[in-house]
């Protein structure tokens, strides 16, 4: 994969157009966000009232942003653009997801404000937006337009699929 802008991995300097392995970025931010994104969903989704929202905005918020700024760099600003399209044509999607989530634990995400629930919903875009790049990379699809159009197809089909099995499962 080529890097969008200059980045330090591992004490080793990369410039913009710099190739690097997939391998290096993906298993650290998959697991990393999956972490954060986990914990911040639990802290959100626990109770109603707690942990208070500056709290959640404070430690979500503030990992959003950096996960941003290192989004921008590996995967350039018209990819960190459309990441923020989709999220928006995806909304019903995160919901049915999110609600599905919510409900082993016997909750409803139409029992919570949505400012309790803008930081879940945010690291559900960035962790979509990760595999779908890593599904380019990782396929080799990224510079192969007919692969790509074929690996983005997919995607479409098992989102809408997974979206719609969640959204139905009640």
């Amino acid at each position: 994969m080529k890097l969008k802008s200059a980045l330090t991995i591992n004490n080793k300097k990369y410039e913009a157009g710099d190739e690097i392995s997939p391998w290096s970025i993906y298993p650290f931010f998959l697991l990393h966000m999956g972490i954060f994104g986990a914990s911040g969903f639990l802290m959100a989704y626990a109770d109603p009232e707690s942990p208070p929202l500056f709290f959640l905005y404070l430690h979500g918020g503030f990992a959003i942003l950096i996960y941003l700024v290192f989004y921008f760099a590996i995967f350039g600003k018209e990819e960190v653009e459309w990441m923020f399209i989709n999220a928006g044509l995806g909304l019903f999607g995160i919901y049915a997801e999110i609600r599905y989530f919510l409900s082993w634990f016997g909750r409803d995400p139409a029992n919570y404000s949505f400012a309790r629930q803008a930081i879940p919903f945010g690291y559900y875009v960035l962790y979509t937006f990760l595999l779908r790049q890593a599904l380019l990379d990782l396929t080799g699809a990224r510079d192969n337009p007919q692969r790509k159009r074929t690996v983005e197809a997919l995607y479409i089909v098992v989102s809408v699929a997974i979206y719609a099995a969640f959204y139905l499962h009640r």
